[in-house]
C-alpha cells in the first residue's frame, strides 16, 4: 500500500506521514516545495503536478488548498483523476462546521460519498495548536501579550490536538469508515475557560477579550487574509456564539483506542512546562 499525503509538511499531514510509516506503509508526501526522496511536487492549482504525485498510489489523504473559499473547483477534478488511475481510498480533512450540503468543501464531501469506493471525511473541531502557534493570531497574542481576542462570546468549542486528528486519519486510511466523523477533544470550553486553563499552566494571567465580529473580520483582512475568506470565518465565529460547536464526540477513542488529549495536557507540552 502507498498513500499520497497532500499537505504532507503541515500540522496534520506530517503526523499522518509519521503514523503511516510507523505501520510500515509507504508514503508519498505532496508539497509545493518538495525536499527529500519521499516528497514530490504537488500543487492543487497546477494539474500537471498531479499525475506524478499519484504514481503507484492506493489511497490519498486530502488537505484543502489554503484560504480557498471554493476548493471543490480544484479538488473534485483531482479526485476524478485519482479514481481513473485506480485509487480507491480517500480521507478528507474538513471541519466540524461543514457538511456535504455546504458549498465549497462540502461539495468535496459529496463527491467522495458519490464516487469513491472507500472514503472517510474527518470533521475536526478547532485546533489546540492555534493557542501556541506564533504565526496564528491566538498564539501570537498569548506569547506576546498574554491576551487574545475572539468574536464567539461564551460559545464553547471542544478544541482538539492535530495529533489526535492524524491518528484517526491513519486509522481510517487503513480501515475506511465510509462516513463523516466529527472529531473533538475531551471537553467543550469557552475562550474564557480556555484562558483560565492557560493561565493555570503558564502561572500568569491569560486574558480573553471578546470583540464584535465586524472588528474581528477587519483584523483578519488587515493581516492580509482575503475579505471573502475572513467573512466566512466571521460567520463561523457567530455560529460558535450560538452554540454550534458545543459538543463532544467519542470518535477519537473509538477509532484509535485512546482518548484525545486535553487542552491542559497540550498546553503543558506546547509551552514546555
Amino acid at each position: 500500500m502507498r498513500v499520497l499525503v497532500t499537505g504532507g509538511t503541515g500540522k496534520t499531514g506530517s503526523a499522518v506521514a509519521r503514523g503511516l510509516r510507523a505501520r510500515d506503509v509507504a508514503v508519498t508526501i505532496g508539497s509545493r516545495h518538495p525536499r527529500g526522496p519521499d516528497q514530490v511536487r504537488f500543487d492543487w492549482a497546477d494539474p500537471s503536478s498531479h499525475d506524478a504525485a499519484l504514481a503507484g498510489v492506493d489511497a490519498v489523504y486530502l488537505v484543502t488548498p489554503a484560504m480557498d473559499p471554493e476548493p471543490d473547483r480544484l479538488m473534485v477534478p483531482f479526485i476524478d483523476r485519482a479514481l481513473a488511475r485506480g485509487v480507491r481510498r480517500f480521507v478528507l480533512l474538513s471541519s466540524s462546521a461543514i457538511d456535504a450540503r455546504a458549498p465549497g468543501i462540502g461539495a468535496v464531501h459529496a463527491a467522495l460519498q458519490a464516487r469513491a469506493p472507500e472514503w472517510t471525511v474527518l470533521r475536526p473541531s478547532w485546533f489546540m495548536t492555534n493557542f501556541a502557534d506564533p504565526q496564528h493570531a491566538l498564539g501570537s497574542g498569548i506569547r506576546n501579550e498574554r491576551a487574545f481576542v475572539s468574536a464567539s462570546g461564551q460559545g464553547r468549542i471542544a478544541f482538539i490536538d492535530p495529533e489526535d486528528i492524524a491518528a484517526v486519519a491513519v486509522a481510517t486510511l487503513l480501515a475506511p469508515a465510509n462516513a463523516d466523523l466529527i472529531l473533538t477533544g475531551p471537553e467543550a470550553l469557552s475562550y474564557d475557560e480556555a484562558a483560565a486553563i492557560l493561565s493555570e499552566v503558564l502561572g500568569e494571567p491569560v486574558v480573553h477579550r471578546p470583540i464584535a465580529v465586524d472588528e474581528w473580520c477587519a483584523r483578519l483582512t488587515a493581516a492580509g487574509m482575503p475579505t471573502e475568506y475572513a467573512a466566512m470565518l466571521g460567520a463561523l465565529e457567530q455560529a460558535i456564539a450560538g452554540g454550534a460547536e458545543d459538543r463532544v464526540t467519542d470518535e477519537v477513542l473509538r477509532r484509535t483506542g485512546r482518548p484525545p488529549r486535553s487542552l491542559r495536557e497540550f498546553a503543558r507540552a506546547a509551552f514546555a512546562l
